[in-house]
């Protein structure tokens, strides 16, 4: 299928700003065109409470942005879903994908918990894993006092952050806690060395291409042979019985759509109650062009609301 055309449209009108190849930038320089995609987003959907704090974590302090929903008075603890931004494990930060997490925030009726983990290549893998599992553990113990409930605990990742959510709900599961109730995965990167017919057929992209996905992989890891590690390939893991509920969303024109696609169907294989969203049409990043794309803003609310109906009981 071809591009979606408001997709399409917003892609060209992006090429016209032109620029050097992005896997030929220097890391300040990708930072910099994160943050600049952000205004793609569109207004900022309004919800009850914001607040940034801590969760403190060994000899270090991981920033958090805590998204209160609009609820009635006697609401009660709410549900929390942990969230996780994308950006290739370089760059991306609590307000980068701001609009992802007021948006699941107001539909799901969630509090959603941002992580501003460490990046890559300050702070290489295993640094990012190991703050989203001290984040997690943080939500465990501390939900309560920002009105959330420890015991329903959903994490989303997109990108780069869906790598960490998929490797995070297995981290859980081989370390026995803190329980996580729903995985909420877009067009996660999960096998290093995936080798499979999207990443020739959307070799050049758009938005990702395969050697933009080499930088961010040689900017993460230390050796090659890191890539092996489920905390870096959570789709090599064959220990996936028992892992929570999925939801999965791949894009058709993203390199990354086969391996997600894979993942989506050894879970269920493994027993894993999994929902899978081919989104025809769409590029990896799809979800920060809520601000003229319709297709973004549709996908993204039905995200948000699967991790509602996660909970509803």
């Amino acid at each position: 299928m071809s591009l979606d055309p408001e997709i399409e449209i917003l892609l060209k009108q992006l090429a016209v700003e032109g620029g050097p190849a992005p896997e030929s930038r220097t890391v300040a320089e990708n930072r910099a065109a994160g943050r600049a995609f952000a205004a793609l987003a569109g207004d900022p959907e309004p919800v009850a409470d914001v607040r940034d704090t801590t969760a403190p974590a060994d000899d270090r302090d991981i920033p958090v942005r805590i998204y209160r929903p609009v609820t009635g008075t006697d609401a009660g603890p709410l549900p929390v879903t942990l969230f996780f931004h994308g950006g290739g494990w370089v760059f991306g930060d609590l307000d980068t994908q701001d609009h992802i997490a007021r948006t699941v925030a107001g539909r799901s009726g969630t509090i959603v918990v941002s992580v501003d983990y460490r990046l890559a290549p300050e702070h290489r893998f295993p640094a990012a894993i190991d703050d989203a599992y001290a984040a997690l553990t943080w939500v465990a113990d501390n939900a309560a006092a920002f009105g959330g409930d420890a015991g329903r605990i959903a994490v989303f990742g997109e990108s780069a952050g869906g790598n960490l959510a998929a490797a995070l709900a297995q981290e859980s599961l081989r370390r026995g806690g803190p329980r996580i109730t729903l995985q909420v995965l877009a067009y996660p990167p999960v096998d290093r060395f995936d080798d499979s017919p999207s990443m020739y057929e959307n070799a050049t992209g758009p938005v990702l291409s395969r050697s933009y996905l080499e930088w961010f992989w040689g900017a993460y890891l230390s050796t090659p042979d890191q890539g092996a590690d489920p905390r870096v390939s959570p789709g090599r893991s064959e220990e996936l019985a028992g892992l929570p509920p999925a939801v999965i969303a791949t894009a058709e024109h993203d390199p990354l759509r086969d391996q997600g696609d894979r993942y989506a169907r050894e879970l269920a294989d493994a027993g894993v109650p999994v929902q899978h969203l081919p989104v025809e049409g769409a590029v990896h990043g799809f979800l920060s062009f809520t601000g003229s794309v319709r297709l973004s803003r549709d996908v993204l609310n039905q995200l948000a609301d699967a991790v509602a109906t996660a909970f509803a009981s």
